[in-house]
């Protein structure tokens, strides 16, 4: 199948990329941290007959740009508001994946009205535990450290391991992948600095420094899915569990021996757990309520 055209569209002075194919209720896909709209092809291919998908690569990733500024979950949330209004799309379907996670929560929390489902992957806000390679970019000199590790001089030579390793037998899973693919961005400077600057937004020494605990209560419910890999080391699936205390109703799906990247270790059954939910679940009555409140 033919991939979508990628489009630019300029916010704030800046170059975002981004992809709108498909038609029907739209659906907005947030990767996470080191990702890119690249992550969701697999996806699009297999709902956009009947779905209208819009995958934007965030600021500070992908072919997006790199500006010096604020890379907070709020900004990224604004910056995802004001493109749904330049595409005149009023409400949408959020799948964020990670960091993308945490946007969705907060776009949902600063524009309830705009959101009809939230679907949370291995998503970050849902709890303090976080993999020690992200809490390690806090650290002073993370700067320096990251740029050599980044080179294309280092980076060259682990490319000669991995392919060695491949020769013989070795087959790396889509955690490896997807990180690896990530990590190899960071080859310039505006990459590494949005990096730090995206992951210091959300992460301390000791972990997750925001949770959607303390504001999902203070919104009207919409239907929730939250999808999770049994394996992930980056993001522990018992957030997962803890997170219904929060969103009640919500429907849990675990992948089992899935890691970080469930959507990616098996994308027939997410797209066909992402259709189930979205042609089951219906938004109407919190959208009904809201305007009753918002009335009276």
């Amino acid at each position: 199948m033919q991939r979508p055209v990628p489009r630019t569209i300029t916010l704030h002075g800046h170059e975002l990329s981004y992809v709108d194919s498909g038609e029907g209720a739209p659906v907005l896909f947030i990767h996470g941290i080191l990702g890119s709209r690249g992550q969701w092809n697999r996806l699009i291919d297999r709902i956009h007959d009947d779905q209208r998908v819009i995958v934007p690569d965030l600021f500070g990733h992908g072919e997006s740009a790199k500006p010096l500024g604020d890379y907070s979950l709020s900004s990224h949330a604004a910056t995802l508001r004001d493109l749904l209004d330049r595409l005149g799309v009023e409400r949408v379907t959020l799948v964020g994946h990670s960091l993308g996670g945490g946007i969705a929560m907060q776009f949902y929390y600063l524009f309830p009205e705009r959101v009809e489902r939230l679907v949370l992957v291995a998503s970050g806000g849902l709890g303090r535990e976080v993999s020690p390679l992200l809490r390690a970019a806090t650290l002073p000199g993370a700067e320096q450290v990251l740029g050599v590790a980044a080179s294309a001089w280092l980076l060259g030579r682990l490319e000669d391991v991995g392919g060695a390793a491949r020769r013989v037998g070795w087959k790396p899973g889509a955690d490896v992948t997807a990180v690896w693919k990530g990590f190899t961005s960071l080859n310039d400077r505006e990459s590494r600095r949005a990096f730090l600057s995206t992951t210091r937004a959300v992460i301390d020494l000791g972990g997750q420094t925001i949770s959607a605990h303390d504001h999902l209560e203070d919104v009207d419910p919409v239907p929730t899915l939250i999808v999770w890999g049994s394996r992930d080391r980056m993001i522990p699936v018992f957030h997962a569990l803890k997170a219904q205390e929060s969103v009640p109703d919500c429907r849990v799906v675990l992948f089992e021996g899935a890691g970080h990247f469930p959507h990616l270790d098996d994308p027939d059954r997410f797209a066909e757990v992402l259709r189930d939910f979205i042609a089951t679940t219906d938004p109407a009555p919190v959208v009904r309520a809201r305007a009753a409140r918002d009335a009276g």
